[in-house]
């Protein structure tokens, strides 16, 4: 048993999972891929791997099984379908979609190649994601009543510096300010993993920083907001709300707040995270290691409190038997979308709005 795997972008989030990929004993071969030629020598010699290609287009071309996507954010869908639609099975950095009929196309694409897509949303497997998701296994929420989560990344902590990495050579000052809320997985997949329902209506306030040179009406995205609030409805019938800051005095952090439940809650701040119920309450520390893990991607779990070794034996378990990753494309856009329509409320001033929904992964 064992499977190919092509790592596609090698930029500063795609490199991260080279060595993972290559370390898995269920990995028998693995190239490169990416469009400039110095930067993929160089990760070639770094993890001494001779098999490599120039383009998608050339790695499609392949006899390879599986290709794992880091590009831009606004190229993923169309790589994707790109990519299964020459009969590999896929795994994709976040966002998968910039767009509502962009997740319509991806889920459509998987439907019709029946290839595999797993989305690499971190989040999902965070250890405090972790802990409340087999806490709510257990029946220790009892029922859903509300839960909040929140992506926090001020703009002077490197995003100026991503937009033009990401851009290259076509950056210019009408790209800048993508909503925050085109980027909202990483609080998004805590609340629907945990719950294990959906987002069914949104209403969302956009802030506005005063004399913001970033975030502003005059660019591609037409965004003035530089944070964002949402508040859901959710399909079992609680709220949820989640935060994506871009000006704020903080720290950056993903992470799930409170999971408030008629039985059991859990708060999780910069303090540390408690388990709680009307008894009282227990302070927890949730478990980097929290799933079996191969050697030798247990003794290194990479980056984003740990998540990269699992995500990467997810999607190559998944692929080598031939089973749906947890993370599938119906499991993604519910990390997508909501954050889409959660945009459109907020230049709307809030106006309640429906989410889409493309149902469960088929059993």
């Amino acid at each position: 048993m064992g499977i190919s795997v092509g790592v596609v972008g090698l930029g500063r989030f795609g490199t991260h999972f080279v060595g993972l990929f290559k370390k898995h004993p269920r990995v028998k071969r693995i190239a490169l891929c990416d469009l400039h030629p110095e930067r993929l020598a160089e990760c070639a010699r770094e993890f001494e791997i001779e098999e490599t290609y120039p383009s998608l287009e050339e790695i499609c071309k392949s006899d390879i099984e599986a290709l794992a996507i880091f590009s831009q954010p606004w190229l993923h869908t169309r790589q994707c379908i790109q990519a299964m639609e020459a009969g590999k099975h896929i795994s994709c950095a976040v966002p998968a979609a910039y767009s509502l009929d962009e997740c319509d196309d991806l889920v459509r694409a998987v439907e019709k190649t029946g290839m595999l897509y797993m989305n690499f949303e971190t989040s999902f497997f965070r250890p405090e994601c972790a802990f409340c998701r087999k806490k709510a296994a257990e029946g220790a929420f009892g029922q859903f009543i509300y839960a909040q989560a929140e992506y926090f990344h001020d703009f002077s902590l490197g995003l100026e510096d991503i937009a033009r990495h990401r851009w290259g050579e076509e950056w210019s000052r009408d790209k800048s300010g993508s909503p925050p809320m085109y980027y909202p997985t990483h609080s998004v997949s805590f609340i629907v993993s945990v719950m294990g329902a959906h987002m069914t209506e949104v209403s969302a306030q956009g802030f506005i920083y005063p004399g913001d040179d970033w975030f502003r009406k005059d660019t591609m995205w037409k965004n003035p907001f530089s944070d964002e609030v949402a508040l859901f409805r959710m399909s079992n019938g609680a709220t949820a709300r989640i935060c994506e800051f871009r000006r704020v005095g903080y720290p950056t952090v993903e992470r799930v707040s409170a999971v408030y439940g008629t039985e059991g809650s859990f708060e999780h701040s910069l303090s540390g995270a408690v388990w709680v119920d009307i008894e009282g309450k227990e302070e927890v520390k949730p478990p980097m290691h929290h799933e079996e893990l191969p050697e030798p991607l247990a003794s290194n779990l990479g980056g984003h409190g740990g998540s990269h070794a699992y995500l990467v034996h997810e999607f190559v378990d998944a692929v080598d038997k031939k089973r749906l990753p947890r993370i599938n494309v119906w499991e993604a856009v519910r990390y997508c979308a909501p954050g889409l329509v959660a945009h459109k409320s907020a230049l709307k001033g809030g106006e309640l709005l429906k989410v889409p929904d493309w149902g469960d992964a088929p059993r």
